[in-house]
């Protein structure tokens, strides 16, 4: 397993990957080096078939205060060359995450601050406690939340992402529940139990039926009906069904028995 400096990546035997955020001492806000270990984590989980579930975590008090400032201080004397350069990195994360393969799930305590909300936004799920503290606060600052924008705006929806983009306002994770960017929201003592029986459901799952309904879902995106897309959908049907996996999963529904993958 590879080492990182800003963070900490570990698999179960069962599949569960947690990919840790490991600046503690700066709130896991994030830098250049964080971004591209990050991408590089993003990549070996990705191509790690036995990986069904990915947890993003933040290791102390909060998930991620955003960007760190010392990164920032660095990044204001850059030119537009360089500073375009940082934004395609940044970018490439936010695409690595929001494509990864396999299912993920944010998990938000503390503060989840400007790029933060991306990561989040990005995450198939997220969950976290009532009193997690969520700011799209580039406007504060003098920025904009440009790279995670089209990611917070589907998450919360257009109307929402106008007004805490161009508010800067912040808003705790009952909010964040109500707008449909966590799942659910749970007391801070009880988090740690949510998240074990988040990734109990998950093992239920067959592996590749989770992996080709995760494409199938970036595929159809709003849902704008086509001739196209009805074909797609009704070919991805017909080749789950023949395979192995499906086959077993059908089999198994069928016997009354429990399938291979919940086994292991």
């Amino acid at each position: 397993m590879t080492t990182y400096t800003t963070l900490e990546l570990a698999v179960t035997p069962a599949g569960i990957a947690t990919l840790w955020l490991n600046r503690p001492d700066k709130n896991n806000a994030f830098n250049g080096e964080m971004i591209n270990e990050l991408i590089e984590a993003l990549t070996v989980v990705a191509a790690n078939e036995k990986v069904r579930l990915l947890l993003l975590r933040g290791h102390g008090k909060h998930f991620s205060a955003g960007a760190d400032l010392a990164w920032m201080q660095v990044s204001a004397n850059l030119d537009y060359a360089a500073n375009l350069k940082d934004a395609h990195a940044l970018g490439e994360l936010m695409e690595c995450l929001y494509h990864l393969p396999c299912p993920t799930l944010a998990v938000v305590q503390g503060a989840a601050f400007g790029g933060a909300v991306g990561l989040v936004a990005c995450c198939d799920m997220a969950i976290g406690t009532p009193d997690a503290v969520f700011s799209l606060s580039e406007v504060r600052i003098g920025l904009v939340p440009a790279v995670i924008s089209p990611y917070v705006v589907q998450a919360v929806g257009e109307r929402a992402a106008r007004r805490y983009a161009l508010s800067g306002e912040r808003f705790n994770g009952e909010r964040a529940r109500e707008l449909g960017l966590l799942c659910e929201a749970y007391p801070t003592d009880a988090l740690d139990a949510a998240v074990d029986e988040w990734a109990a459901m998950f093992l239920l799952n067959s592996p590749h039926a989770m992996r080709a309904t995760k494409a199938l879902l970036h595929g159809v995106g709003s849902g704008v009906l086509s001739e196209a897309l009805r074909q797609r959908t009704e070919s991805v049907i017909a080749g789950i069904r023949v395979s192995e996996e499906g086959q077993e999963g059908l089999k198994a529904f069928l016997e009354k028995r429990t399938p291979c993958w919940q086994e292991q």
